[in-house]
């Protein structure tokens, strides 16, 4: 009988996944990581946005299954909250869970599985694993497209990919709460959040030194003061809200200088570019062709559109494209063939780009 470990959040996703796969025949077990003991930690959480002690237990109990709860959260402090604060310090608007899931939740969770001896891992993420005639494995988008979580595993690899399970992909998300329900799993009754892991009462101030909250000017395109900002890690490209600038027209957040520490604003069509450039770059299989038209995506909730890919040696890409609201540097751009993952980089600024090779 082969055996996988499910990471369980105490949602509903991961619970299914967990009682798909013990009808499938597999030996199930529950790992959850708590993250919560990082410096700068609120005190006392048994809860996150994405996970709870509790519920995971209990959805544990519900399917009767053997539970462990791991603290990882070290690691990351280490590896995701650093590199999320670092870029924020460095005027972008970071994507921890693309980090998360490319650096340290598979690899961390893989290496449990081989240190206990589980074949697989499996998670409750909305996406499709597939091997290919060429024997190689690959991610398509979830059946539920609402639900399409390819866009934070574009920095799985063809070493992960053979010992993952996603078996909640092939249903929409209906058919989980009602899969749920059916079989009187408690975690149907949780709400579901959008907030990130680590953000308290929907912020992440607290990640923060009070140094990183420095007043400065907001500044037009020409360099005239327009009023002052509260700290640049509270704004990113794209943002109208909460400038508190009068104006006779709507202004919004066109980039963030930090060597001046200046919020630059500006005009909605301002916003709008037919480029970029992203490093860390990562394929699940081959890179697309120089030239190649490819689907792409610049942030979770927008669509998908159509593309020119560029590569720029082997961790590095360039894109150009009909022109695009809020380009914005740090988040991933992920790139697709249809519905298939190929794989995606984190946007760099114009600023950074400007300065290669011009496309």
């Amino acid at each position: 009988m082969k055996s996988v470990v499910v990471c369980l959040s105490g949602g509903v996703d991961s619970a299914v996944a967990a009682h798909l796969l013990k009808q499938q025949g597999f030996e199930v077990a529950g790992l959850t990581f708590w993250l919560w003991s990082f410096s700068h930690a609120p005190q006392g959480n048994r809860m996150s946005p994405c996970c709870s002690l509790d519920a995971a237990t209990q959805a544990a109990r519900d399917l009767g299954i053997p539970h462990e709860v791991v603290d990882w959260s070290d690691a990351f402090e280490r590896i995701v909250l650093a590199e999320f604060v670092e870029r924020h310090r460095r005027g972008e608007t970071p994507n921890p869970c693309g980090r998360c899931n490319r650096s340290f939740r598979f690899e961390a969770s893989l290496d449990y599985a081989r240190e206990k001896g589980f074949d697989y891992v499996a998670t409750g993420h909305h996406v499709r694993i597939r091997r290919e005639p060429d024997g190689r494995f690959a991610l398509y988008r979830g059946h539920d497209l609402r639900k399409d979580q390819t866009y934070f595993l574009y920095g799985l690899t063809q070493e992960k990919l053979p010992r993952l399970l996603f078996p909640v992909g092939e249903f929409d998300k209906s058919d989980v709460f009602a899969i749920a329900r059916r079989e009187g799993l408690s975690a149907a009754e949780r709400p579901e959040s959008q907030d990130l892991c680590f953000a308290v009462d929907g912020s992440t101030a607290y990640v923060f030194d009070s140094e990183d909250s420095l007043p400065g000017n907001v500044v037009d395109r020409e360099g005239r003061v327009l009023g002052r900002h509260d700290g640049l890690i509270h704004y990113t490209v794209g943002q109208r809200r909460g400038l508190g600038i009068p104006s006779d027209r709507p202004l919004f957040v066109l980039d963030l200088d930090v060597r001046r520490n200046a919020l630059i604003v500006g005009p909605e069509e301002a916003l709008y570019a037919s480029s970029l450039e992203a490093d860390e770059a990562n394929y699940l299989g081959d890179p697309p062709s120089p030239n190649a038209r490819i689907g792409a995506k610049i942030r979770y909730r927008s669509p998908t559109f159509d593309a020119t890919f560029f590569p720029r040696g082997s961790d590095a890409f360039a894109l150009n494209f009909a022109p695009q609201r809020a380009v914005t540097p740090g988040q991933l751009a992920v790139l697709y063939e249809g519905d298939r993952l190929l794989g995606g980089g984190i946007i760099r600024p114009r600023r950074a780009a400007a300065a290669t090779q011009p496309l």
